[in-house]
């Protein structure tokens, strides 16, 4: 059995800056990493919107500067996944790779979301040299060039709309013959001259020599009329959707629809959720259960508000932590 103050798990810009903030005011906070070191932002080429780097920085160095930084004022980090946890007792219990346990006063939950794909082998082959799944994030790098978006939501829209601000000529793969978004972002897709809408439209790989040049494409599969086309593209953008990684969490914390966690407003507190299965969640709050980053963010999914995030987390866990 381990005792702990303050428990965080993931190792994104939200948990690093909890992390940072937690090890300051001298809670000796402990971080379980979890699968993925760094988060979704490791699957980016480059970090150019980061206060602090003029320069543009490799995320893995980003993340390693702020693990560093967390590490200097004492947080402890654990190698592992969190396979289980009992938030209806205090102090709160986690478990990870079901051997290790924790007891902890206060928990953040900082696991962040993964982008959807569309599961073919192409997009593992070209992850981080043209295929990305965050147009804020990696448009600017394709400036005056020829991208493809893939998607035909409200999600979609907003990533064409824009990239055709900054880039030459944006495709828009669309597999259903309309387009799922709300009337006001089709219309802007729709009339904007640099978009091109490609109707009834699948994947079928991606091609390029080292980075991404080209995709492929079927037209109206299965039926009589079906055919393939090739386009040329320098970018390949995934806005299909996110799943937030909360899975774990549905049988104690409040989730919206989408698997988003429902925080209190400008508080990062959570909410209880009696029987995630049955719908049951009251308005109550859990004391020593907080969010940030994406886990509880369908909106903005930037390294910069998940940092934010993780420092009000940090700030409220040790407000909590001091008032017990």
């Amino acid at each position: 059995m381990n005792r702990v103050k303050c428990l965080i798990i993931g190792s994104g810009p939200a948990g690093y800056t909890a992390a940072i903030y937690a090890s300051r005011a001298n809670l000796a906070p402990v971080l379980i990493e979890g699968p993925q070191l760094g988060g979704q932002l490791t699957t980016t080429t480059e970090v150019e919107n980061f206060p602090g780097y003029p320069d543009g920085v490799e995320p893995f160095q980003m993340m390693d500067d702020m693990k560093r930084q967390a590490e200097r004022f004492g947080t402890q980090f654990v190698s592992g996944v969190v396979t289980k946890v009992d938030f209806s007792v205090s102090p709160k219990k986690v478990w990870v790779e079901d051997t290790e346990e924790y007891e902890a006063d206060a928990v953040i939950i900082a696991t962040g979301a993964s982008a959807k794909y569309l599961g073919i082998e192409s997009e593992r082959t070209y992850k981080g040299r043209g295929v990305s799944a965050c147009a804020t994030c990696d448009g600017f790098f394709y400036r005056k060039k020829t991208v493809a978006v893939v998607g035909g939501g409200d999600t979609a829209c907003e990533e064409a709309n824009y990239l055709a601000g900054l880039c030459e000529k944006v495709y828009m793969i669309v597999r259903k013959p309309y387009l799922r978004a709300s009337e006001i972002m089709q219309q802007r897709v729709l009339n904007n001259p640099k978009i091109e809408v490609l109707f009834e439209h699948n994947t079928i790989r991606l091609t390029g020599e080292g980075k991404v040049q080209g995709v492929d494409l079927f037209y109206r599969k299965g039926e009589p009329d079906e055919a393939t086309k090739h386009i040329a593209i320098d970018g390949f953008f995934l806005a299909i959707g996110h799943h937030p990684n909360t899975d774990l969490f549905k049988d104690f914390i409040a989730c919206d629809p989408e698997g988003y966690i429902i925080t209190d407003g400008a508080s990062t507190q959570c909410f209880k959720c009696e029987n995630a299965q049955m719908g049951k969640c009251e308005n109550k709050k859990i004391p020593g259960v907080f969010a940030a980053g994406d886990c509880a963010d369908p909106h903005f999914r930037q390294a910069i508000v998940a940092a934010g995030s993780g420092a009000k987390a940090a700030i409220e866990a040790d407000k909590y932590i001091k008032s017990l």
